[in-house]
């Protein structure tokens, strides 16, 4: 069985749909810092600007994550689980009105867990 380069808390599960149902398709994001800090990022799908410069590590509920290319370099030995928190973070992401973000907890692969991992996903650029 493959090994998911990003799983999702029930918490982030549930607010995922809620904002599905308020803004049609997402996609996630993982910022690298500046104003944002280093806090995933949800967007409407294609309202963020993938290119060359990122990577699509996987697909979560329907949703593409993607972060930069280098930032990937320094997380490619982690899995990434997306949870929720209660708090406004500084951010343009979606859930920000709704009192509460996203954020990213990680754990190393084992040596098992590398070999079984899930490719990167092709990105689509227009």
């Amino acid at each position: 069985m493959p090994v998911s380069r990003v799983i999702c808390t029930d918490a982030a599960k549930v607010l995922i749909e809620k904002l599905k149902s308020m803004h049609g398709p997402l996609m996630f994001h993982q910022s690298g810092g500046c104003c944002d800090g280093s806090q995933p990022m949800c967007f409407a799908e294609g309202e963020f600007k993938i290119g060359g410069s990122d990577v699509c590590l996987a697909e979560i509920e329907g949703c593409k994550f993607y972060m930069s290319k280098d930032q990937f370099e320094y997380w490619q030995h982690t899995q990434l689980i997306l949870n929720v928190t209660p708090g406004r973070g500084s951010s343009f992401s979606l859930e920000i009105p709704l009192g509460v973000r996203f954020f990213i907890e990680s754990r190393i692969y084992t040596d098992e867990e590398i070999e079984q991992l899930e490719p990167l996903l092709a990105i689509e650029t227009v």
